[in-house]
């Protein structure tokens, strides 16, 4: 179970970063929940599909690491460390993602993203 779930995120991530909405739209459960810089919001499919295309930036993922994940039957709460670089400016994050299962796949319902102050 565990692997799967970094599986899946990983997949949203490459998504995220190959511009593919389809992908993401399909590991999403709607309407999701996302924190971060820019605060806590509860989106829709069309509101998230407006901030995706939105987004002009190229985005690569250099590391996925420290993953911590928790599982129950029919959700799972994953932490992890992330790099990130967006047009070339790398940034890390610390990062959330619960997932539900939901006729028998599993969505992501909520994300949160923390900026790592650099030491």
């Amino acid at each position: 179970m565990k692997d799967n779930i970094i599986d899946l995120e990983k997949k949203y991530w490459d998504a995220m970063a190959n511009k593919d909405f389809e992908t993401v739209k399909s590991l999403t459960k709607f309407p999701c929940i996302v924190a971060g810089r820019n605060g806590v919001m509860s989106v829709d499919a069309s509101t998230y599909e407006k901030m995706f295309n939105s987004n002009g930036r190229s985005m690569e993922v250099k590391s996925i690491s420290d993953e911590q994940v928790q599982t129950g039957e029919d959700h799972t709460m994953l932490a992890y460390l992330i790099e990130l670089s967006y047009d070339g400016v790398s940034m890390k994050c610390a990062c959330t993602s619960t997932w539900i299962k939901e006729n028998n796949d599993w969505k992501c319902a909520m994300h949160t993203e923390s900026d790592l102050v650099k030491k």
